[in-house]
């Protein structure tokens, strides 16, 4: 019983600081399914057990950023689209195929997102030299959805660090205020991760012991970590979320090429 209570304990403590961090930037994933691995025998059920745990804080979440989400409500109901039919079809990729492959490219996708991000307002001032906010081309809305279905694919399939990809292509859309990707981001993780949920609970993949208590954890880390985020610097920020990137391929390319 002691061991039992132990690890619930274990789990819930992950769940919390998953909810904390995916507030911030995202990755939250990568506390909560390395958790559960030591306690589930199969890596699917621990990966989905692990989604449908934190979708209730990233609700949280984005109740803690309702301020800025509705300044950018236009980007969040264009991109929750392919955000849906991403997130769908990724969580089906999980339930019907091998994840090997899959793992050889999560480290370069979360590196390649960590890079964009850190080069992002350099980007942004080379697109629009005079620093007037104006609305992106058609040609960068475009190149924007297909990126937004691409990640909701990962984030169905895995998730780990679909905040940072996401944090990476918002700022070419004209938002220019960290809390305000961070919101928008946090809406569409809720997005893909939702539909994923009701994939996983279709297919019978879900432990509900640990997702259920998980669940608690999460929403209070999620909104703790939102309030929080939003009273932060911008910049200190915007170098919170690139330190978590860097971390975060660093560890998945140790355990992809170990």
């Amino acid at each position: 019983m002691l061991e039992s209570y132990g690890t619930y304990l274990w789990v819930s403590a992950a769940a919390l600081a998953a909810g904390v961090i995916n507030a911030v930037a995202g990755g939250g994933t990568l506390l909560t399914f390395p958790a559960l691995v030591a306690v589930l025998p199969s890596t699917v059920v621990a990966n989905a057990t692990s989604t449908v745990a934190l979708v209730p804080g990233s609700l949280a979440s984005a109740w803690g950023y309702r301020e800025e989400l509705h300044k950018c409500r236009r980007w969040a109901w264009l991109l929750a689209g392919p955000s849906l039919v991403g997130g769908g079809l990724g969580a089906y990729l999980l339930t019907h195929l091998p994840k090997d492959i899959f793992d050889l490219v999560v480290p370069w996708l979360i590196l390649l997102a960590a890079v964009l991000f850190i080069l992002q307002p350099t980007l942004s001032r080379l697109r629009n030299p005079a620093g007037v906010a104006k609305p992106p081309s058609l040609l960068t809305t475009a190149a924007v959805l297909v990126f937004q279905f691409l990640v909701a694919v990962y984030g169905g399939y895995f998730g780990a660090g679909i905040g940072i990809l996401m944090l990476s292509s918002l700022g070419f859309m004209g938002l220019g205020d960290i809390h305000e990707q961070n919101g928008l981001k946090t809406f569409l993780a809720v997005c893909i991760n939702g539909i994923s949920v009701a994939v996983f609970i279709v297919n019978g993949v879900v432990n509900w012991r640990f997702a259920a208590i998980m669940a608690v954890a999460a929403i209070v880390g999620g909104y703790a970590g939102a309030r929080v985020a939003r009273r932060l610097n911008r910049t200190l920020v915007r170098w919170v979320v690139i330190v978590i990137a860097l971390v975060l391929a660093a560890v998945f390319f140790a355990r992809s090429y170990q």
